[in-house]
């Protein structure tokens, strides 16, 4: 038996004799957990933000909030997420004594840093909208909100839906940092196995064609949606 085959038989051994199966399934949902409600926390917090930063300045409260917004999107972009994650669960929670589950902290952190991109991704879709469908909302009686929301936010999301499926597949790499919060990911599931097995290599390997795969999954789906949306707009 080869070097390898005995790599591959202690994994196999730890991956289902001692039910180290059970952990990785609890990283895997847990990953995508933290990454689906992160991409909709982000687009729900991202689109507000947008929304402020695009609205004419000439008054001052618009002002004041671009100017906050501004901060916001400049802070999150600014520091890596595993230094939020670990200023948010070890000095702001304790500091406020809020007890949260690492994989809610994880959420909320990861929501709030996307929100900062796709602010920005936001941003630039509305900006790509002609802005003659803004005046022609405005001339039918629609007010400034009700005209983002039923018509440029639309046409813009189709115009940034590929980015935002890049943001999804970045905030599905990026949650193997929240180990340093307790929460099992599959960086945790996958490291069990190789400390149990005394052999890393195939464990590591494993989990590369995981993250692989679910990538290549959303990509697949995220085009799917593109034509759906390419045959609409020929439709109209």
């Amino acid at each position: 038996m080869g070097n390898f085959d005995i790599k591959v038989k202690r994994f196999i051994d730890v991956f289902i004799n001692a039910g180290a199966y059970n952990k990785v399934l609890l990283g895997l949902k847990n990953t995508l957990i933290i990454a689906v409600l992160g991409l909709v926390i982000g687009i729900l917090i991202g689109t507000l933000i947008a929304t402020v930063r695009v609205l004419p300045k000439y008054r001052r409260l618009p002002r004041i909030l671009n100017g906050f917004c501004s901060f916001y999107v400049s802070l999150f972009r600014g520091t890596p997420v595993v230094v939020q994650l670990l200023v948010f669960y070890y000095v702001l929670l304790p500091l406020m004594n809020i007890k949260m589950t690492s994989v809610a902290v994880s959420v909320c952190v990861f929501g709030l840093n996307s929100a900062a991109y796709v602010s920005e991704i936001m941003r630039s879709g509305i900006q790509s909208v002609d802005p003659g469908q803004m005046e022609g909302g405005r001339a039918v009686g629609m007010s400034y909100g009700t005209t983002m929301m039923k018509i440029i936010i639309p046409q813009a999301i189709k115009n940034i839906l590929p980015t935002l499926g890049n943001e999804f597949i970045s905030l599905i790499k990026e949650t193997s940092v929240v180990s340093f919060v307790g929460a099992t990911d599959l960086y945790v599931a996958f490291n069990y196995i190789g400390s149990n097995s005394y052999e890393f290599m195939v464990p590591y390997l494993v989990m590369a064609i995981i993250y692989i795969l679910m990538v290549l999954i959303i990509s697949f789906f995220i085009k799917i949606m593109e034509r759906s949306l390419k045959k609409s707009d020929r439709s109209h």
